[in-house]
């Protein structure tokens, strides 16, 4: 079912350990407009889709999603890699590292863990196909704020590429919207 290549989709090398700013990203990885959120909404959508063409732009789309989290992850890592605790607290970290030293754990700018309230399904495909967009645009917004918040090469680099994806995928799912609206017999 799956082929794993040991790459990511888009290369990352950060040099310069900068806590402020994965404090700042985090919100990607665990955030409501965050890849991990949009992950499990398309794979969680993907079942009650009305046909295999639904089904498998869902399953593609939220596979993609998981690698993003991969490139977040790694991201955050570099970002974070070797930070002592005494860095950790100056950058407002010090709850994380008491809680995850200097792991990775999802949750959003602010500090709240994500939560499975980030993704919804209705089981009614135009209503899902909505949503889906809507989370793909608040993503997009999201990753030009980060762009925003930064002037290092290595950070924005793939935070460009990042949020070129959320616009290939948002029209995707308008495409499917459009044919469903087409196609479909209206809801009850």
């Amino acid at each position: 079912m799956w082929k794993y290549e040991k790459k990511l989709q888009y290369p990352v090398s950060i040099k310069k350990k900068n806590l402020e700013f994965a404090k700042q990203l985090v919100t990607q990885y665990g955030g409501f407009a965050g890849e991990l959120a949009a992950a499990l909404r398309y794979l969680n959508q993907r079942y009650t889709m009305p046909d295999n063409r639904g089904k498998a732009l869902l399953t593609d789309i939220g596979s993609e999603e998981l690698s993003h989290v991969e490139i977040l992850s790694t991201m955050l890592y570099q970002l974070m890699k070797d930070a002592t605790p005494e860095e950790m607290k100056k950058a407002g970290l010090a709850s994380h590292y008491a809680e995850h030293r200097n792991a990775l754990y999802p949750l959003d700018a602010n500090g709240v863990p994500f939560t499975v309230t980030y993704f919804a399904t209705t089981g009614d495909p135009i209503a899902d196909l909505s949503e889906d967009m809507a989370a793909e645009q608040k993503a997009r917004a999201v990753y030009e704020s980060l762009i925003d918040l930064t002037d290092d090469p290595d950070i924005i680099g793939p935070l460009l590429w990042l949020r070129q994806r959320e616009i290939v995928h948002f029209q995707r799912f308008k495409e499917l919207y459009e044919f469903y609206k087409k196609n479909l017999k209206e809801p009850r």
